[in-house]
């Protein structure tokens, strides 16, 4: 078996301070990049709650249906947790679920149990399928359609007094009696009241719409909001969140049952999410593409082209020297000059190239060429990295002396 050089240990890793110089602007870039985020995030937190908030002053927000039933002496409470929505439900109380279709279904069997006996009012905002099905039984949504202003078209008090109202949305079917469907559009509606088995009903809108707060002075918007919502003394603005501790009640079956091939548990997630982080997502996706056929390597034939100056060998050997300095790479450096005259000397010594860096192959055929083999060859040809410079020198010239004696003997 024959052995083999051993690879020297480089001294080539990159100390601490290389290190910090290649990273330091990736840092730079990284540091800049959190703090325009902070900062971002810092100046437009300010009165951002989300859409149908009771404190949000946004465009989307319903801080100013809110604000008017407050002066007409309705207590507005928000709750975000099931159990507080739930608590709340009264026969003076008014309950709206801004996000029905965020609840898991044992969630929504909760509620329903909860407003089913009450003798106040519920107000579910855009419930789709399956969530009606819970919140709502006996009632079918049968399609979408656009948001405009629609004449009431119903007895139900508050809607002929309002007028005509932005409504649309979602349009409910029902078979049941003594239900008022207003707002039809092809005979379906988008605003249900539905009585209950008491004095409570509940009351099924298609569209939010009308209770933002850009839309609130348009048409019979106000007059609609207030009288559906300001009906009992209190209201109590339901928010579904995502950390509600019910929301992990039921186990998994609530929520596949929720989600039903995933089209309504998809589209609460994704309308969580505001459209300026999916449109941001979608360029960053098409500039990665665009990134991709740009840096994408085209395989074709080999093109010869004419080098705009010729380097010589002995300015190259100097170059790669420089290098070898700089770095303080004295066992590369030795490594590079002990294989090249192993590897010049071998053919001389009848070695074959493949074993010209075996130690029981080389060191024979070495010493049987020299007149006086006294020195020690495998010291020389495979030994240790030298020490300092010195040694460096002292070892390439006692490797030179070697090949010329092979040369010549």
């Amino acid at each position: 078996m024959t052995a083999v050089a051993a690879v020297p240990t480089t001294s080539e890793s990159r100390s601490p301070q290389q290190v910090w110089q290649r990273i330091r602007g990736l840092l730079l870039a990284l540091l800049i990049l959190v703090i325009a985020g902070v900062t971002l995030a810092a100046v437009r937190s300010g009165g951002q709650h989300g859409r149908l908030d009771p404190r949000s002053a946004d465009p989307s927000g319903s801080r100013a249906v809110a604000e008017l039933l407050k002066d007409r002496g309705v207590s507005v409470e928000v709750a975000t947790t099931l159990d507080k929505a739930t608590g709340a439900v009264g026969p003076d109380t008014t309950l709206l679920v801004a996000g029905p279709n965020v609840l898991t279904a044992h969630q929504q069997r909760r509620l329903h149990t909860a407003t089913a006996g009450s003798t106040g009012r519920t107000v579910l905002v855009a419930p789709g399928s399956p969530s009606v099905a819970r919140l709502a039984p006996g009632v079918r949504p049968e399609a979408h359609g656009p948001v405009t202003a629609r004449p009431p078209r119903c007895e139900l008090p508050a809607a002929r007094t309002a007028g005509t109202t932005n409504m649309g949305g979602i349009h409910y079917a029902t078979d049941a009696r003594r239900t008022t469907a207003c707002y039809p559009d092809n005979g379906l509606a988008s605003l249900l009241v539905l009585p209950g088995q008491t004095a409570g009903d509940t009351v099924l809108l298609g569209s939010p719409d009308f209770l933002y707060n850009d839309r609130l002075d348009q048409q019979g918007n106000a007059s609609l909001g207030l009288q559906l919502l300001g009906s009992r003394p209190h209201l109590v603005w339901y928010l579904p969140s995502l950390d509600d501790p019910s929301a992990a009640e039921g186990g998994a079956a609530g929520r596949d049952e929720n989600s039903d091939g995933g089209t309504e548990g998809e589209s609460g997630f994704l309308a969580l999410i505001p459209s300026g982080w999916l449109w941001g997502t979608l360029q960053l996706a098409l500039a990665a593409v665009l990134a991709a056929v740009w840096r994408a390597r085209r395989f074709g034939p080999l093109v010869t082209e004419h080098l705009p100056v010729a380097i010589r060998a002995s300015e190259s050997a100097e170059g790669r020297a420089r290098l070898y300095r700089k770095a303080d790479a004295r066992d590369r450096a030795a490594a590079e000059l002990r294989s090249a005259t192993r590897n010049r000397i071998s053919p001389l010594l009848g070695v074959s190239p493949r074993d010209a860096d075996s130690r029981t192959v080389l060191l024979p055929a070495v010493a049987t060429r020299l007149s006086n083999p006294g020195s020690d060859l495998g010291e020389l040809l495979f030994g240790p990295a030298p020490s300092d410079d010195a040694a460096l020198v002292l070892l390439t010239d006692q490797l030179d002396a070697l090949e010329r004696e092979v040369r010549t003997s």
